[in-house]
């Protein structure tokens, strides 16, 4: 059971880690700005609120996540630390990505 839990702890982390990327960049048929944009506020719109549910479910999932890890008896090592550590990372990414959104 804990090794399953550390398993997908780390999946969870991995996923955010590597889904933020794809968030965050242009997809093919999204629109453009366009020239005319009257000022660069305007050219810099926030995010499609799509991907700002996106970020919080993944918000939700890594304190979930994280909850799960801190609850399990024992340090296994130090991986369950490094473990916390790094799904402490995805969530500060995760907020600025969304505060960068706004």
């Amino acid at each position: 059971m804990k090794r399953r839990l550390i398993s997908w702890a780390a999946g969870v982390a991995l996923l955010a880690a590597t889904l933020l990327p794809v968030l965050f960049h242009a997809q093919p048929g999204s629109p453009q700005p366009s020239a005319s944009a009257a000022t660069p506020r305007a050219a810099a719109a926030s995010p499609a609120p799509q991907r700002r549910r996106e970020i919080r479910e993944a918000i939700r999932l890594l304190e979930e996540a994280k909850h799960e890890l801190e609850g399990v008896e024992g340090g296994f090592h130090g991986h369950r630390g490094r473990a916390i550590g790094r799904v402490n990372q995805a969530l500060e990414e995760c907020r600025r990505a969304l505060a960068a959104g706004r």
